[in-house]
């Protein structure tokens, strides 16, 4: 004897198009109906063992882009926090430069704009050129900052002495501190050369550049070394202002730019915006973000192709899905026809295997993001994970976990599972499927 095709209807149905209800069958809506019927189907035994062996395959692949993501997520996080932090002990909270040319002319009436600015803590000013040191046979190009005594209220260059001490003398005696890159070109220790370099920096007065005064020279020592960052150890060396303000031949208000502190809680963009109202178009005014923009947007790009990149670990176990959800649908044959005898529409069925690819996904992905979690916590207690060679600045891997490359994860898992399951489900709902006994 065989029975009618699923497309018979239940005559008792309190629902006019089958047997299941807007509430569901018991009074439960059918939502929380498709999601059961999914978990039952994740947990229950197949016939075909090949279906739970792809099933958990996928489930596996997804924990293992999930937790490659937060992990290599939160490893660049680490690194632009250390970077970040170099780069902010280096530069300042926001800077002021001309608009046109090397140098600027700050009258007693914009000083007081300045001042007047909310959120300033402290101000410093600078000025710098480009220096041919010798020293003997050895030479090399460096920018030359001469700062003033409240440059160490608005960077932490201090922090960073390697070697000797930080002393910048005066304009009378004055006194050099040398990247550790600078200084090894030159062949020095900083600390402990008694024998005073030479320094030129061009005249600004010379006619002709070729000519022999286009140079002033001046013997300077050294009193130490720091190490920030390459970029900075390779080319940068400090005196004291007035010292190169005379050597410029610079008058005492004239600067190549002012660096200044915020203090704490300050918006920065606030203060740019009043300085900019203060000082008008002559002046550029830049915040920290500003002056380092081409390496922290570097910094971004690095991060969101290392993102796509380990995606394609997900989609790789979207495929996988694929396979487990089609071999699934083909496995609950019979179950489908039932559920449609008893009056189910192709969108319950629909989404009693999208909500399949869920669960599959959220198994996979939880773990994952959990795996992750744990990585995380024993790399920031422990230091597991060391960085070889030893020439850095720590010896380990910096981690810094973010809320929102959780968030970002999680909706990269449910869009791939989602995006997974939806043929497999389509054809399950739209294919046509018998009971014969």
């Amino acid at each position: 004897m065989q029975t009618s095709h699923q497309t018979t209807k239940l005559k008792n149905s309190p629902s006019g198009d089958g047997g299941f209800s807007p509430s569901g069958a018991g009074g439960r809506p059918l939502g929380f109906l498709r999601w059961l019927f999914a978990w039952r189907y994740f947990r229950s035994k197949k016939t075909t063992n090949a279906v739970n062996v792809i099933a958990w395959i996928s489930v596996l692949a997804i924990a293992v882009g999930a937790a490659a993501l937060i992990i290599v997520l939160s490893v660049f996080n680490g690194f632009e926090d250390l970077v970040k932090g170099l780069y902010g002990d280096f530069y300042a909270d926001v800077r002021i430069a001309p608009s046109k040319g090397k140098f600027m002319t700050i009258s007693p009436e914009q000083m007081n704009a300045i001042n007047k600015v909310n959120g300033i803590k402290a101000v410093s000013f600078v000025a710098e050129e480009k220096a041919l040191l010798v020293n003997g046979d050895a030479q090399t190009i460096i920018y030359l900052k001469g700062v003033d005594s409240n440059y160490l209220k608005v960077s932490r260059l201090q922090n960073h002495i390697m070697h000797g001490e930080y002393n910048i003398g005066d304009a009378d005696n004055p006194l050099l501190i040398l990247g550790v890159g600078v200084e090894s070109a030159i062949a020095t220790d900083a600390s402990e050369s008694a024998t005073p370099f030479v320094i030129y920096l061009p005249n600004r007065n010379a006619k002709h550049f070729n000519s022999l005064d286009a140079m002033n020279s001046a013997n300077i020592n050294a009193s130490g070394s720091f190490l920030v960052q390459q970029e900075f150890d390779n080319k940068y060396a400090f005196t004291n202002l007035p010292f190169v303000q005379y050597m410029l031949d610079l008058q005492p208000n004239q600067y190549s730019s002012i660096e200044l502190a915020l203090k704490p809680d300050v918006n920065e963009n606030e203060v740019q915006q009043q300085l900019h109202a203060a000082l008008g178009k002559s002046f550029n005014v830049q915040t920290r973000y500003q002056q380092n923009a081409s390496l922290f947007g570097v910094m971004q790009l690095e991060k969101w192709v290392i993102y796509c990149i380990l995606c394609l670990i997900l989609l790789i176990a979207a495929f996988n899905m694929i396979g487990a959800l089609t071999m699934l649908v083909l496995e609950k044959q019979k179950d489908i026809a039932v559920l449609k005898a008893m009056g189910a529409t192709n969108k319950m069925v629909q989404g009693i295997f999208l909500n399949e690819g869920l669960v599959l996904a959220s198994v996979g992905g939880g773990g994952g993001i959990i795996l992750a979690f744990l990585i995380c916590i024993a790399q920031l207690k422990l230091k597991v994970i060391k960085l070889e060679g030893g020439t850095f600045l720590i010896d380990y891997y910096p981690v810094k976990m973010l809320l929102s490359d959780f968030i970002l994860v999680t909706v990269t898992i449910i869009i791939v599972a989602l995006l997974a399951a939806w043929l497999p489900s389509r054809k399950a709902a739209q294919q046509f499927f018998s009971l014969k006994s």
